[in-house]
């Protein structure tokens, strides 16, 4: 369905573009209407408008100032620290606000009634990006394609490939393709929580590079990998020197995607299919899986994805400040401490995954929030295979002025039936939090890189 937040004329539209290229082999939208990237619609396909009641506002293409002594790679500085909650969501009223909430947002409320709430801010659309990636963004819109039942992605470079989406497909892809950066460092610790105890599981240091957005590359140059990411674990001691390396790639007809990971003591590098799907992820002590990370990476094949609509709806945004607070403070028993998560009121598209016919996984049927302004995935929902809704996942965005945009990259997931929780991406006191940096050669992202760096 599409929800009547919509425009007239956007519903119109997107029923159109429904009946004229129906499943997740897509042809690309026509001149006309990716003209609308410049007149009703932003640069990234989000609606420019407000809503009726002003409480989403415009977007106007500026991007919020960070206070003055702001550093590159500094979080703490927050524009927002001095706001206050416009109202807050508990488990009291929650009917009042029902239609406005996840369900892992609804089921979290209803499982700790006296110790999670939702205090709601007011909302700011920061999302941004250099003009050059609208432009491909633009050009993007008529030329990209999927084929392989939406597995291979072609005729795209340097921008959200689908701003103008037709499929759950195409919604995806434009998630996993959003706009982070040419290149990153960063340093960040995960905890995990079982049974009300909290323990750090790894601290650790992540290189990552998006080939797909060089800005001196081209569609003709790119070689078909968009994301390489490096994972360095530096604590607690009994990882240290471990790593994992991932390549994603516009094809993903193979299945998996490529891995790595360095064996401690044996200095060896070894191949390593498994750091996909619902494979546990021991940094979060297997709390989430590798394709829960930012509530979904990695292949899309194990789904049949279909759009839901859009909402509007209550999400986690603009998280400078728990990510500016010790990490006790932030990590609870039972989830994550409300006195410090800032919620707003944003659009989203609602995108559905059911299990592929052939295919296996543990979680059946996921449900993914993707704010219309950046396509990041702000909140997840995880059925297990009894149909119960099994994880409420989130994420912690923040304001990164150099890239520039808004980047939603910690976050975490609670397992609603037995209570265990994990967090990652907290950066409290760390040195390297998340900055820009020049591209490294490609060789950095190569086995025998990872092996010559090994330190045990």
């Amino acid at each position: 369905m599409i929800s009547p937040t919509l425009s007239m004329g956007r519903r119109g539209l997107l029923l159109l573009a429904g009946a004229l290229c129906a499943g997740p082999a897509l042809c690309a939208v026509s001149a006309e209407e990716a003209a609308a990237l410049r007149t009703t619609l932003t640069p990234m396909g989000a609606e420019r408008a407000g809503n009726k009641d002003g409480t989403i506002p415009a977007w106007n293409g500026v991007y919020s100032q960070m206070p003055a002594g702001y550093r590159s790679g500094q979080r703490k500085a927050d524009p927002f620290a001095q706001e206050r909650p416009v109202y807050t969501i508990t488990a009291r009223n929650l009917q009042q606000y029902a239609d406005r909430l996840s369900e892992g947002s609804k089921a979290l409320l209803k499982k700790y009634p006296d110790s999670f709430r939702i205090d709601v801010y007011p909302t700011h659309r920061t999302g941004g990006a250099p003009q050059w990636v609208y432009d491909n963004t633009l050009r993007n819109a008529t030329q990209a394609r999927l084929s392989a039942g939406g597995l291979k992605l072609e005729g795209a470079y340097g921008g959200v490939p689908f701003p103008i989406p037709k499929s759950g497909h195409e919604a995806m892809w434009n998630h996993l393709l959003r706009w982070q950066g040419e290149a990153s460092e960063v340093s960040f610790r995960t905890y995990a929580v079982a049974d009300g105890s909290v323990t750090m599981t790894s601290q650790n240091r992540v290189f990552q590079q998006f080939p797909y957005y060089r800005r001196d590359g081209s569609a003709e140059s790119f070689k078909g990998v968009f994301l390489m990411n490096r994972v360095v674990t530096d604590g607690p001691a009994n990882r240290a020197g471990e790593m994992l390396m991932l390549k994603d790639a516009v094809d993903q007809t193979s299945g998996s995607r490529d891995g790595w990971s360095y064996v401690v003591g044996q200095r060896r590098v070894r191949k390593s299919p498994s750091l996909a799907y619902d494979s546990p992820n021991e940094g979060t002590a297997g709390v989430m899986n590798f394709d829960e990370l930012q509530v979904f990476s990695g292949p899309l094949d194990r789904y049949d994805w279909k759009i839901v609509g859009k909402r509007e709806m209550v999400v986690p945004y603009h998280g400078m400040k728990a990510l500016a607070v010790a990490d006790e403070e932030l990590v609870g028993p039972r989830h994550p401490n409300p006195d410090h998560l800032r919620w707003e009121l944003h659009r989203v598209w609602v995108v559905e995954g059911q299990l592929a016919p052939g295919k296996r996984h543990v979680a059946p049927k996921r449900r993914v929030y993707l704010d219309e302004d950046t396509w990041a995935a702000v909140l997840g929902d995880i059925w297990d295979g009894q149909g119960q809704l099994w994880k409420f996942q989130f994420t912690l965005g923040t304001l990164v002025p150099e890239m520039p945009g808004y980047l939603a990259a910690g976050g975490g997931a609670v397992e609603l039936v037995t209570g265990n929780w994990a967090m990652l991406g907290l950066t409290n006191g760390l040195q390297v939090v998340n900055r820009m940096v020049p591209n490294r050669p490609e060789t950095f992202f190569t086995p025998e890189a990872m092996a010559r760096d090994g330190v045990r």
